[in-house]
């Protein structure tokens, strides 16, 4: 009977001393920062993502999300995670990693017609060519943590502008682009002519004509009440948008290897979240862009984009920033 008394008090002294391991646990706070506004499928992810991970990690995981820009724009947050003063953005993406991250190759991941549909964009960006990118950005601070499906990026005109259906239907309209020259060069390829403009600034430039159109997914235009605005919508599918929640990568390597499993699982969680929500809207926003906001929708003769567009991405400086023929090999990934 002794011999029992002692197993059992050996098991409550094990129980005990792991409760006490785990409640010696550190706890990591992560301020998650985005430029988007409440109600964006991409902060409704991020909600999602604290929630998960605080549930996995029984509370030693807290996420803060700050919407709105409230820790800086895209630009702030990118920079502030590569010197560790802030923890997580859902706002970044190759073009802004070719700017501040001194990277330029990165930059053919974010350029028009680069990705066939959304698998396609999956195949690549999950795949060897991608974890090649992401693995190299990792010495600039940042860790790219998935890829979360922002929508299908089409033009959005004033009135004023008019109807466009080709390319030469954009010279001299005042496209607004982020203002990195990764974005300005899509405006460019697509025939307009770029003006950049932070994310804030975008409704009220095209409410008084600063500008004369913006291009985003419709999710976007419609959170963003850019629709309010604007009047045309030109199908031209031209980018499939996409956003990389990232950690500083010192923050990320200093975690125990549980906690990053419980961040990767939770981030996964919230991907699909998000991406179910955008291709939901995308879906019924057209509709309600013309019975609600008297908008037109117009078709263009997207293969003239296209063409376009690979006419300008054939100048030499390209391939001598991105490596030659690169941008035509990511097209013919199968």
């Amino acid at each position: 009977m002794k011999g029992w008394k002692i197993i059992v008090v050996c098991i409550l002294a094990v129980g005990l001393l792991s409760s006490a391991s785990f409640a010696q646990e550190k706890t990591y706070t992560l301020r998650f920062n985005t430029v988007a506004g409440p109600k964006e499928p991409q902060t409704q992810a991020m909600n999602k993502f604290a929630e998960v991970v605080e549930e996995l990690s029984a509370g030693k995981i807290i996420v803060k999300v700050f919407h709105s820009g409230a820790l800086g724009d895209q630009k702030t947050a990118l920079l502030g995670i590569m010197r560790g003063t802030l923890e997580m953005t859902s706002d970044a993406s190759p073009a802004w990693f070719a700017e501040l991250c001194d990277y330029p190759e990165i930059g053919v991941l974010e350029t028009p017609y680069a990705f066939r549909d959304l698998d396609h964009l999956y195949r690549v960006l999950t795949g060897p060519t991608g974890r090649k990118y992401w693995d190299e950005l990792t010495k600039s601070g940042l860790r790219v943590l998935d890829i979360w499906y922002l929508g299908t990026r089409e033009l959005n005109l004033t009135k004023k502008a008019g109807v466009v259906r080709r390319p030469e239907g954009l010279k001299g309209i005042k496209l607004r682009m982020p203002n990195v020259e990764a974005w300005l060069d899509v405006g460019r390829a697509l025939g307009a002519e770029p003006t950049p403009l932070g994310f804030g600034e975008v409704y009220m430039a095209l409410k008084t004509g600063t500008v004369d159109g913006q291009d985003n997914p419709l999710p976007t235009d419609y959170s963003a009440k850019f629709c309010e605005v604007t009047h045309y919508i030109i199908l031209t599918d031209h980018m499939i948008g996409f956003i990389t929640p990232v950690i500083n990568e010192k923050l990320w390597q200093s975690m125990p290897e549980k906690y990053r499993v419980y961040i990767k699982k939770a981030i996964q969680v919230a991907r699909f979240y998000q991406n179910r929500i955008v291709l939901e809207q995308e879906a019924k926003l057209l509709g309600k862009f013309v019975k609600d906001y008297g908008m037109e929708i117009i078709i263009p003769d997207k293969q003239a984009f296209m063409e376009n567009v690979k006419k300008f991405y054939s100048q030499p400086k390209f391939d001598k920033k991105w490596g030659k023929g690169i941008y035509a090999k990511i097209q013919a990934i199968e």
